[in-house]
């Protein structure tokens, strides 16, 4: 059995060699990157351009994430299923795909100036690199300003001791990021308080009521759990619960 199994692995390694003979042999196009010993401080700024722009790529889910609405929605989310206490029911993969999508239709109007203002015009050769990035960039600040508090803008300026800006729109990216993702999670917390009063009062009632007849062996979370899930389905909750999270942006 060991043999066969020597001799299956040294034969699809064989194919694989041949198939990357045969690729080389027909000339499939590839790509390559390299500065070469070129004087040319040209040629040097634009590979360090490109390696720059390959480092914002790897890392834009992130950056995306942090500038969109995906923060508030999720944490709100992750709260509503912590009030519940159904442990992983609705599961993660369900929560992050309802968010990401509440997030395209939110964002939805913000992507479209920024397709019809900077990249429809680049892609037509209309503008240069540096004015589309700039009009990118501005419907963008525009809806993170809406959602961030002066008091955190002006944490980040101070912490960076920059004076306040003539205008919001002048606000540099760097300190509006972090400013708008605090305001974020403190919106969303905010949110997560309001949804866990009624279960927690629903809690303390059963536990009550089951203090009061003698049962303390018996769990609380036993009795409370249905009657949450049960509350939560009457009152619509997950229609409540995203209308709120709706309104909640400043659009």
């Amino acid at each position: 059995m060991f043999n066969r199994s020597n001799c299956f692995f040294t034969l699809l390694f064989s194919l694989l060699l041949c198939w990357s003979a045969t690729a080389v042999a027909a000339d499939i196009p590839t790509v390559s990157f390299s500065l070469g010993d070129s004087e040319d401080p040209d040629d040097w700024f634009t590979g360090l351009k490109l390696i720059a722009f390959l480092t914002v790529l790897a890392l834009a889910p992130s950056i995306l994430v942090m500038m969109t609405s995906f923060t508030r929605i999720l944490v709100v989310f992750a709260f509503l299923r912590q009030a519940l206490g159904t442990q992983q029911s609705p599961p993660t993969q369900i929560l992050v795909g309802l968010a990401l999508f509440m997030t395209v239709f939110i964002m939805m109007p913000v992507w479209e100036k920024i397709d019809s203002q900077a990249l429809t015009p680049y892609l037509n050769e209309e503008i240069k690199q540096s004015v589309a990035l700039e009009r990118a960039i501005s419907p963008l600040r525009s809806f993170m300003l809406k959602q961030t508090r002066e008091d955190d803008l002006l944490l980040f300026l101070g912490a960076a001791r920059m004076d306040k800006p003539e205008t919001a729109n002048a606000t540099p990216m760097h300190v509006l990021i972090p400013a708008f993702v605090i305001s974020e999670l403190r919106t969303a917390f905010e949110i997560g308080f309001l949804i866990y009063i009624p279960f927690v009062v629903l809690d303390l009632v059963v536990a009550s009521v089951l203090m009061s007849m003698g049962m303390m062996m018996l769990p609380p979370v036993m009795i409370s759990l249905p009657l949450k899930i049960i509350l939560f389905v009457l009152v619509d909750g997950w229609h409540l619960i995203t209308a709120s999270l709706l309104q909640s942006f400043k659009l």
